[in-house]
């Protein structure tokens, strides 16, 4: 057998191969565009490259080209007999992913790296906000994230990918100096790790770094391709950065290129979180947004999240529909909202409900018991602030304006030198 650059053996004597799943590998893993022609590189050459379907298997999820990505772990399933402990149980990992079985796949994973840490594929479906820790839907899944990458990072030294991983991990609970200092080193090794850039982001943000946020991410987003997975996001990071600058006109410009339905390329429930999130930031922070906008990202919502069950996604389909006026597709997500987080979207819903009836009172009611722990709810402090946001602007709408600054200032304290809403700005 031959290894893959993480010094795996894989079922195949190709080393061209193994070569080109390697480049996938770290297409992948930084985010970058191509790794699914890679990948599919890869098993052209050597069909019965189990791994190598896998890899593309998630690429093309990765890629939103799901009928394609369950061919190929349908494929690499097929290849499955014979093959050793490792890789029949990183095929397995994957199996759990695609049936849906969220809970027994993250069990699993956890299982794997403690026999196999430098499995990266396998290794990174637990890792970041969006992985199967951070959407587990538990109270302390930062904290709980923070020790995943705690224990995998001795096993991958001078690794650029799980740096960054790390990074994240720190930064999410806090340890932003640390964070930085990691940042720098994976950068270093790899400067166009797009996971990298995004978690630079992150750790500006909470250290309230506008101006050197910005001009980092217009710097890094120049040669990055729009239909990798992260342009979107990234771009979504951008707009919200000149929010909290005051430049309406910058942010607005990074909506419309590359952040809403019309123009983004990237995963359905990034371009609809991500939209709802910066056009109601928009509007807390006095900024005026076009019914139109509302309208259309509640068709997109309804469009790819019908029916309940991704909490993360399901809270801003809720705030669409409800800003958008669709009162009967609000109520099917209040009524009806499953998933690890059902339990939170449902009075969030009704928060938006209450918020666009301008019911101030009934707002405060029910968004009150989700502020006790919003972390079950998934997404990145950066992304709740959204939520924290607007149980200051309820509290001044309340007149509750002193109540409302030590929200901020004791939940959230990056947001409460210059709050990023208009009855607040100094």
């Amino acid at each position: 057998m031959t290894q893959d650059h993480y010094g795996n053996e894989v079922s195949t004597a190709s080393q061209a191969a193994v070569d080109h799943y390697n480049t996938g590998v770290r297409l992948f893993l930084s985010s970058a565009f191509g790794a699914v022609e890679a990948f599919r590189a890869a098993v052209d050459l050597e069909d019965g490259f189990a791994l190598g379907h896998v890899g593309l298997a998630r690429a093309l999820m990765m890629a939103g080209r799901m009928p394609e990505a369950k061919a190929a772990l349908e494929r690499a399933q097929d290849l499955s007999e014979g093959l050793d402990h490792r890789q029949s149980q990183h095929i397995a990992c994957f199996e759990l992913l695609f049936s849906g079985q969220a809970d027994r796949a993250r069990i699993l994973v956890q299982q794997h790296v403690r026999d196999y840490p430098r499995d990266a594929l396998v290794a990174q479906l637990c890792t970041n906000v969006f992985g199967l820790i951070g959407f587990s839907g538990e109270v302390g899944r930062e904290a709980a994230l923070l020790a995943y990458t705690s224990a995998l990072l001795p096993y991958y030294g001078e690794d650029w990918w799980m740096m960054s991983m790390h990074a994240l991990s720190l930064c999410e609970t806090g340890e932003i100096e640390a964070s930085n200092r990691l940042m720098d080193k994976s950068l270093a090794l790899n400067p166009r790790n797009a996971n990298g850039a995004h978690f630079r982001s992150h750790a500006q943000y909470e250290a309230g770094e506008v101006t050197e946020g910005r001009r980092y991410l217009t710097d890094w987003l120049k040669d990055y391709d729009d239909r990798a997975v992260l342009h979107g996001h990234l771009t979504w990071h951008g707009a919200l950065l000149a929010l909290h600058d005051g430049d309406e006109a910058a942010m607005w410009q990074a909506v419309d290129k590359g952040v809403g339905p019309e123009t983004a390329k990237g995963l359905p429930i990034n371009i609809l979180t991500d939209t709802a999130a910066i056009l109601y930031r928009a509007e807390l922070a006095g900024f005026s947004v076009d019914p139109a906008r509302w309208l259309s990202l509640s068709d997109y919502a309804a469009r790819f999240f019908p029916e309940t069950g991704q909490s993360f996604a399901d809270m801003h389909a809720a705030l669409a529909h409800a800003m958008a006026g669709n009162g009967d597709r609000l109520a099917h997500i209040c009524d009806t909202a499953k998933g690890f987080a059902g339990d939170l979207v449902r009075p969030i819903g009704r928060t938006w409900r209450a918020i666009a009836r301008q019911d101030w009172e009934t707002a405060l009611a029910e968004l009150v018991p989700v502020m006790s722990a919003t972390e079950p709810v998934g997404g990145s402090r950066a992304q709740r602030d959204l939520l924290e946001l607007t149980y200051a602007k309820v509290l001044l709408k309340l007149g509750l304006t002193e109540e409302a600054r030590r929200s901020l200032m004791t939940r959230r304290s990056v947001l409460a030198p210059s709050p990023p809403l208009a009855a607040l700005r100094s």
